[in-house]
């Protein structure tokens, strides 16, 4: 009768969390805005045996990255229905403003696609009390999808050199002779490539340009960021937009998250060191999330990603979303729900539900030290 009762609790997450979590992964500080906290969704939850509450109690402030907006609002769903006592707001102001709001003393943690920089670590010292500072731990990672619409190719097969180059208007049209030797049995058109990029600052954008950086130094010599640098192309607002225009526009090639191409955009495979292209899905972005190594020293986990795998269907564009917290001098009123909440989400119960919303569960060995940082939280 117990394992019947925690099936039927399992499945009901699970259900609540697909309707929940329609969309993921929207780019940061732009497509999800609203000041409207966490778990606002009407989604059923049931209540989780395997949730710890421990003292958590009150309201508990956070902003940052709207990339994992609805993972945290999936969280906020399953972990308030157990711990009753709790409200999350959550509001997904984007990876910049989060940073700065925690660094301000205003929210107990935020949401970055970024690591911390050296100065920002800083000057968490003063927020973080008895000597503690701001650390990075990876919650949630998925993979960013470069959306095409070229009529008659329903396949497409590229590398990072080749989209360098196109970002960088250096190859043109469809037909270009670098398009042809990756596709060799594709019928290629000779339309004119149209590329387009964020107009807005971007977390996608800096991963998606430190992908380039890594794999394709030579053909992009910029020094990448939240903010478009090449020349040429094409700019829209936002993922969604990006995703609209390569839908209505014949010719057209951008980046996105992968719940953006769900709506019949086809999607590259990437040439990696493989054998074989790798595909965008869930399961080849946390492949490569696998073989990233912590950069970060003592308690901070913060990740450094392998963009050349050569796992077969490791898919190497890919996204993490880090929660920053105080690895000690937490405040003492809000210390046990930052510890419960993120102590949950960290949990297997909690990185079980990503992938019913399109994200990539932080890998086995990475997370159980994200787990081990959490409980030692002060």
């Amino acid at each position: 009768m117990k394992l019947q009762r925690t099936n039927r609790l399992r499945a009901l997450s699970l259900g609540a969390v697909a309707v929940s979590g329609a969309l993921a992964l929207t780019a940061c500080g732009s497509d999800a805005t609203s000041s409207n906290g966490g778990g606002s969704s009407s989604a059923p939850a049931s209540s989780n045996s395997n949730i710890k509450c421990d003292n958590a109690k009150g309201q508990l402030q956070a902003s940052g990255s709207s990339a994992q907006k609805n993972a945290i609002d999936a969280w906020v769903t399953q972990y308030t229905a157990s711990c009753k006592n709790v409200q999350i707001n959550y509001n997904p102001t984007g990876s910049g403003a989060g940073v700065t709001a925690f660094l301000g003393g205003q929210t107990a943690f935020a949401g970055s696609d970024s690591a911390l920089k050296p100065e920002q670590i800083a000057q968490s010292k003063k927020v973080c009390s008895g000597g503690g500072q701001a650390i990075d731990l990876p919650m949630v990672g998925g993979p960013i999808a470069i959306g095409y619409n070229v009529p008659g190719v329903s396949n497409l097969v590229l590398d990072a050199s080749t989209i360098a180059k196109i970002f960088n208007d250096q190859i043109k049209t469809w037909d270009d002779p670098a398009i042809k030797k990756l596709n060799p049995s594709a019928k290629l058109p000779s339309t004119k490539i149209q590329a387009y990029h964020r107009s807005d600052e971007s977390g996608t954008t800096d991963n998606f340009t430190k992908y380039l950086i890594a794999a394709a130094k030579s053909d992009w010599p910029y020094t990448g960021g939240k903010a478009w640098q090449a020349k040429g192309g094409q700019s829209a607002q936002g993922s969604a937009g990006l995703a609209q225009q390569v839908k209505q526009t014949p010719g057209a090639i951008s980046y996105f998250e992968l719940s953006y191409a769900a709506d019949g955009i086809n999607t590259v495979d990437l040439k990696t060191g493989a054998s074989t292209p790798a595909k965008a899905t869930v399961e080849n972005a946390t492949k490569a999330i696998s073989t990233a190594q912590v950069a970060g020293t003592g308690k901070d986990l913060a990740l450094k990603l392998n963009y050349k795998p050569t796992a077969d269907g490791a898919y190497p564009l890919t996204l993490v979303t880090y929660e920053i917290v105080c690895d000690k001098g937490n405040k003492a009123d809000t210390l046990p729900t930052v510890k419960s909440f993120l102590g949950y989400t960290a949990s297997e119960d909690g990185q079980n539900q990503l992938a019913n919303a399109k994200y990539a569960p932080i890998p086995a060995e990475i997370i159980s030290k994200v787990r081990d940082t959490i409980s030692g939280l002060s």
